[in-house]
């Protein structure tokens, strides 16, 4: 029986989302170099990058059955992919393009889950439209002064110092902070995996 999770990231956000829902779950990081990978448009980059990820991880992980996740999130702005900014300037021009604006946040999830010799794969993307605050340039130059916005894609959280200024979320909360709970409980069920099954009181 799968009673476990593998998840093929670093983000202490998808890690602490998976155990407050009581999941069994370990880190094992991919390494995977982002850079180097394209795609026709948002949607399509995020789920590439999480099937890059959980991939790279699957031979790391030798022992027994286990179901395997990998993510990767991005914002869509004007049609644009904004990952992780590469500095405070970036991040701050960031906040000037968004501020009083919405923009859509895409979270591609990659499963994989190995029982025994069979190896099953679904690949779905999450979405959520988050809508800013009109923060004015004090406020951008604090919270980008912060430094929380240098490790999140989008530069900002709605779980840390950023959440005061998303003012509202069209979708699943949890797809913003990375990660879909009910849209990974249903790529579960497709391969014949329980949710409750990967309790950490079960295991």
């Amino acid at each position: 029986m799968i009673d476990r999770l593998v998840l093929a990231s670093a983000s202490p956000a998808r890690l602490q989302t998976l155990q407050s829902a009581g999941v069994a779950v370990s880190v094992v990081v991919s390494g995977v170099d982002e850079s180097g990978v394209d795609a026709p448009d948002t949607a399509t980059l995020v789920a590439e990058l999480a099937r890059l990820k959980a991939e790279a991880v699957l031979p790391l992980v030798q022992d027994g059955d286990v179901a395997l996740l990998g993510c990767d999130s991005l914002l869509d702005l004007d049609g644009t992919p904004q990952g992780k900014p590469a500095s405070r300037q970036e991040a701050s021009e960031a906040w000037r393009r968004m501020r009083g604006r919405s923009g859509t946040l895409l979270t591609g999830h990659h499963l994989i889950v190995r029982r025994g010799s069979l190896t099953e794969r679904v690949t779905r993307t999450a979405s959520t439209t988050v809508f800013f605050a009109d923060l004015d340039d004090d406020e951008i130059d604090a919270y980008v002064g912060t430094g929380e916005p240098d490790h999140v894609a989008g530069a900002f959280t709605i779980d840390g110092l950023g959440g005061p200024f998303v003012t509202r979320v069209e979708g699943d909360p949890h797809t913003v902070v990375g990660l879909s709970l009910p849209l990974l409980r249903a790529m579960l069920r497709l391969v014949g995996v329980r949710w409750y099954d990967l309790w950490e009181a079960r295991v």
